[in-house]
């Protein structure tokens, strides 16, 4: 049995007989947050992207716990620097640790971590995620754009759960993430990204409605502090 358990925005904490894994944790400061970052424990850490609502809390669960960050290479030089126990990858790349199989897959985006003081530090290329644990496949598009890579993504791999932006304006809004579900084909999709603020308001029944009026994917509405197991 897998896990899923949406704690706002584009976190979700994932749970099997392998280990506990939590991407993007942007708790602190998440209007919408369903656990605090103390409250986190996890072997594992994946993170999409420098931007603070994606990098978020990484450092300090990190820190706390000594959960393995997994990201690109100069994000985690970045995450490093900190003080944070982290593994660096690249896009294309894949390795199997302990809690599960991880390949990062390219994400249309940007990617750098704006201090308090407005500076601004480079954080590589962004990323999505392909993560295998518990036997089950899962997508993470971390943030981004709607992009031919995602057709490869549907032929190459038999994806369990895709977990894709709608909120539009930052990402893919609900009619290039419906292209996008086409194109991968997973047995299940369950929208992210979205409600966050008035910036990315979207509805995510209607998406739900659009992904079954034109593919065969289930499409699933998972709140924050809501959980979907496989």
């Amino acid at each position: 049995m897998v896990k899923l358990t949406f704690l706002g925005h584009a976190c979700w904490l994932i749970e099997s007989e392998q280990g506990k894994i939590i991407i993007d944790p942007f708790l602190t400061g998440n209007p919408l947050a369903a656990a605090k970052p103390e409250d986190i424990s996890v072997d594992a850490i994946l993170v999409t992207h420098g931007h603070g609502d994606h990098l978020g809390d990484a450092i300090e669960i990190s820190k706390r716990c000594n959960a393995l960050i997994v990201a690109p290479f100069e994000l985690v030089n970045f995450c490093g620097s900190k003080g944070a126990n982290a593994h660096p990858m690249h896009i294309g790349g894949s390795r199997e640790f302990p809690f599960g199989w991880v390949k990062l897959v390219p994400a249309s985006h940007g990617s750098a971590y704006v201090g308090d003081d407005g500076s601004v530090v480079y954080t590589g290329n962004p990323c999505g995620f392909l993560l295998k644990t518990g036997g089950k496949l899962i997508y993470h598009a971390g943030d981004t754009g709607l992009i031919a890579d995602m057709e490869l993504i549907g032929r190459l791999y038999d994806v369990d759960v895709a977990l894709l932006p709608i909120g539009d304006n930052f990402t893919m809004g609900p009619d290039d993430a419906v292209v996008a579900v086409e194109m991968i084909k997973p047995r299940v999709v369950i929208p992210m990204h979205y409600n966050t603020w008035d910036l990315i308001a979207q509805d995510p029944v209607k998406f739900c409605e659009m992904v079954k009026a034109r593919t065969s994917s289930e499409c699933v509405v998972v709140k924050p502090g809501e959980s979907y197991e496989l």
